[in-house]
């Protein structure tokens, strides 16, 4: 079996892949102290041909497992074009940074664009606005379809776009709205870096991380981008999936 697991700073992806290619076995686990041990214990008593690490934390299962890594950009891209041949952008929002990146041939990839700089960003900032609500992240994600106005959170600080969250609650703007707000902000930042490459019409674009499980989020990037894009089965695995195929070209 060739595995690929994906620290990130939120939760660990771990996947399972046979020899034929096809994902066997798949996990999502929250990332806590010592991640490392918790992946090992997780692993014993299941066969490991490879073992290939990606994310955040990859480098303490190089450390205490000698897992050789790759870096998250060339397992996005590898795990995107595992699901979706025809890709030739991938946008990925994780917990920690949001990243575009354009293909190359066979899953290789030519260029990338990066946000790790402020949570503003990124999926942590949708945890803080939904916690900030009181709102599930699944009634969160989806609150926003029934706004009636078109509100913006312009600050490009974490910290500041808060408070302009905590401002629209303190002038009774309606959930809903705000929800509207939150997501536009990142739907705006997301679309920016992807359109520094160029897209043409025909292209696939193909949306990854725990991102592209929230529908409105989805909706406004298509919006900005004035086109359809693609989410695979599980965008929060592709990085796993990613680390996992490259077990073969390691072994």
């Amino acid at each position: 079996m060739f595995w690929g697991v994906d620290i990130g700073s939120t939760y660990t992806k771990i996947i399972g892949i046979g020899r034929e290619r096809e994902i066997v076995h798949s996990a999502v686990i929250p990332t806590i102290f010592n991640q490392d041990k918790i992946v090992g214990e997780y692993l014993e008593d299941k066969e490991v041909k490879m073992l290939v690490a990606t994310g955040y934390g990859r480098y303490m299962l190089e450390d205490s497992h000698g897992a050789p890594v790759i870096s998250e950009i060339k397992a996005h891209a590898k795990g995107a074009y595992f699901f979706e041949p025809s890709v030739a952008t991938v946008i990925d929002l994780g917990g920690q940074d949001s990243k575009v990146i354009k293909m190359g041939e066979l899953g290789s990839f030519t260029d990338f664009r990066m946000n790790d700089k402020c949570a503003a960003g990124t999926g942590k900032f949708l945890e803080i606005a939904a916690n900030r609500l009181g709102l599930e992240m699944e009634v969160f994600s989806k609150a926003g379809f029934e706004h009636d106005k078109e509100l913006t959170i312009s600050s490009m600080c974490a910290v500041f776009a808060e408070s302009e969250v905590i401002s629209l609650i303190a002038k009774k703007e309606s959930l809903a709205n705000i929800c509207y707000g939150v997501h536009e902000s990142i739907a705006s930042r997301l679309a920016s870096m992807a359109r520094k490459f160029v897209i043409k019409e025909s292209e696939t674009i193909v949306f990854t991380g725990g991102g592209a499980l929230n529908p409105f989020l989805h909706y406004m990037l298509e919006k900005k981008l004035e086109r359809t894009i693609v989410i695979p089965k599980h965008p929060q695995l592709m990085g796993a999936v990613g680390a996992a195929l490259s077990g073969f070209e390691v072994f």
